[in-house]
């Protein structure tokens, strides 16, 4: 624990006395390492200052200049008097009893440069929100932020700008960030860099309003030397909207309360604690969707990609469920942390699930008389673990993307879902610093109107997605809007493949009638890919009983279509029978290694116990 540093930013009466080396021993258990200093890699010497980043963000959107700021911040471009948090104090009285918390914030609002030459950045809460959980922190209630005031070394008087429409541009983040330097300047002589600072901007807040303003940001504060906030909480403004006097305070998720380790959510979902930190009751479920964040971008960071995931009770795996509110739940599942080699990079699968199926029916379970069929149809958690099997040289992680109301086509057609994709894929990307990073997107039935919403919003198909894959599932495909860029992406790279499995679907038969047509169904949208794609690629092709596979570009481009001669079902039959292995590695040398596709499942020893799948 640092003392000095601690001192520097604190000031008197914002700590309990100190009466016995027990208590000492307690509160550095609880307080070090993190909650004091704030886990960056160090600043690069050829990092750029703020002035630089200016002049390079001005021009760009708010989804481009957010890019940017993320990489930046997460790098650890940041001044090194920002990486030390400082302590706050907060005291209520609950049923009688006189309670106390410290927690700690960073000594002002969210800064990118160097020491001599750096930005207080405005970011929009999404971005916010994620730059926080990778660092584990949080944003402040309202509550916090007065006690941030009240606790503050320096307190700057607001110098609101005159609103026009150009509050928003970095041209007056500037203007503004100088106006603020040279307030802070009379005051560094008593308090130098890292002095816990405020009342120089509104703050980015948590708060239960938000519940019944989605797509909003909450912010408050801007407070006046006589204490009093120029702004109420207020959430009128959409997330997008980000002016020059929006601050982001992270604040460290590790507080200690009475004493004792705790964290800042712990307290706020606490009927018993939640005063100390929220004037508006219990406060659930806090933060900001960190969706969308486009385009798809490598995060490196020294914390391991894994934190915030929890054991699972399978093969010593890891977990994390993410509640994406209208873009559905998401569901993380990697291998066990004693097994990942950090010189491998990671393959992250992203899934996009069939219509009518959960993600627990996906990953599938061993069976018993009266259990739903879903959990016997398709076995992705054993087939991926059969792979991480397989690929040793790689770190295998899949997520698993189940669709509001279980329909990705009925999601695509909703209002504002048309170009979601993007954002969705860097966001969960995002979340993998791993240098190397390699990116799959896989889909079955429904689940490819996902892939296809994503690809027909993208300008171009990003380098590290190094695989395609459709399991049954490419019914919208579209040569106008796919064609192009599939093309330009597979001669692009010798590591870009495209699987695609299907069956004469056409053929097939339920309660006696046809149910797709010759065209619209995967065996004619299939036969229209292989056309166009036989344009710029020279195929080959062999037919094995019922299967005709149809190669091109040294088998990275591979499509197997099942002939269906007995005029069946095979939606599900095609990824149960060892499909999702044939789609994630044909192609390459592992293709046909110890399975055979539409063969025995090779899988059964890696099927999962009857048991609830997500905890």
């Amino acid at each position: 624990m640092r003392l000095a540093s601690r001192r520097r930013c604190s000031r008197a009466g914002t700590h309990e006395p100190v009466k016995t080396w027990l208590q000492i021993l307690l509160i550095w258990l609880a307080t070090s390492t993190f909650a004091q200093t704030l886990y960056l890699p160090p600043r690069a010497p050829e990092a750029p200052g703020g002035s630089v980043l200016a002049g390079q963000l001005a021009p760009l959107t708010l989804a481009e200049r957010e890019e940017i700021i993320r990489r930046e911040i997460l790098s650890g471009n940041v001044p090194e008097w920002y990486r030390q948090f400082c302590p706050v104090s907060v005291t209520n009285v609950f049923a009688g009893h006189t309670n106390t918390a410290t927690f700690y914030a960073a000594p002002d609002y969210l800064a990118v440069g160097s020491a001599a030459d750096y930005l207080l950045i405005p970011v929009s809460p999404n971005t916010a929100q994620f730059i926080a959980e990778q660092l584990g922190c949080v944003l402040p209630t309202p509550r916090m932020v007065d006690a941030i005031y009240a606790a503050a070394a320096v307190k700057l008087a607001p110098m609101p700008i005159p609103p026009t429409a150009a509050m928003t541009t970095v041209g007056v983040f500037v203007q503004y960030n100088k106006t603020i330097r040279e307030e802070r300047a009379t005051r560094e002589a008593d308090f130098p860099p890292g002095a816990l600072v405020a009342g120089d901007k509104k703050d980015v807040v948590l708060s239960i309003r938000l519940a019944k303003a989605p797509h909003k940001v909450a912010i408050y504060g801007w407070h006046q030397t006589n204490g009093l906030p120029i702004q109420p909480l207020f959430t009128g403004h959409t997330a997008a909207w980000v002016d020059y006097s929006h601050g982001i305070r992270l604040v460290a998720r590790d507080l200690t309360f009475n004493g004792r380790p705790a964290t800042v959510p712990e307290v706020l979902a606490d009927p018993q604690r939640c005063g100390l930190l929220s004037n508006e009751g219990v406060v659930t479920n806090a933060g900001y969707p960190t969706n969308p964040i486009p385009p798809l971008v490598t995060v490196k960071t020294n914390l391991p990609w894994w934190q915030g995931f929890t054991a699972s009770p399978y093969f010593g795996e890891m977990t994390r469920l993410l509640d994406g509110g209208t873009n559905g739940r998401v569901l993380f599942n990697a291998p066990a942390p004693e097994t990942i080699a950090r010189t491998n990079p990671v393959r992250l699968i992203l899934y996009a699930l069939p219509d009518g199926n959960t993600i627990e029916q996906t990953i599938g379970r061993q069976m018993a008389p009266g259990d739903d069929w879903h959990f016997d149809i398709q076995h992705i958690g054993a087939q991926t673990r059969w792979l991480r099997a397989a690929l040793t040289n790689r770190t295998v992680v899949i997520a698993y993307l189940e669709a509001p109301g279980l329909s990705w086509p009925a999601w695509r057609r909703a209002p504002g879902h048309a170009t979601a994709a993007p954002g969705m894929v860097a966001e969960l990307a995002g979340r993998f610093p791993t240098n190397g990073l390699e990116v799959v997107l896989a889909s079955h039935s429904g689940g490819g109107a996902w892939v296809f919403d994503w690809l027909g919003a993208v300008p171009e198909i990003p380098e590290n997605v190094v695989r395609l894959a459709f399991l049954d599932s490419d019914y919208g495909y579209l040569r106008a809007e796919h064609l192009a860029k599939l093309s330009r992406w597979l001669a692009a790279d010798t590591n870009h493949y495209l699987s695609v499995l299907a069956y004469h679907d056409s053929l097939a038969r339920l309660n006696g009638k046809p149910f797709v047509s010759e065209a619209g169904g995967t065996w004619g949208r299939s036969h229209a890919l292989l056309a166009d794609l036989g344009e710029p690629f020279a195929f080959t092709s062999q037919t094995n009983g019922s299967l005709e596979t149809y190669t091109a570009l040294n088998g990275r481009i591979q499509l197997i279509l099942h002939e269906n001669p007995e005029h069946k079902i095979l939606h599900t039959v095609q990824v149960e029978r060892n499909g999702f292995i044939q789609a994630m590695v044909s192609g390459t040398a592992r293709e046909g290694g110890g399975y055979l596709y539409f063969g025995d499942r090779v899988y059964t020893n890696w099927i999962q116990a009857r048991k609830d799948v997500v905890k």
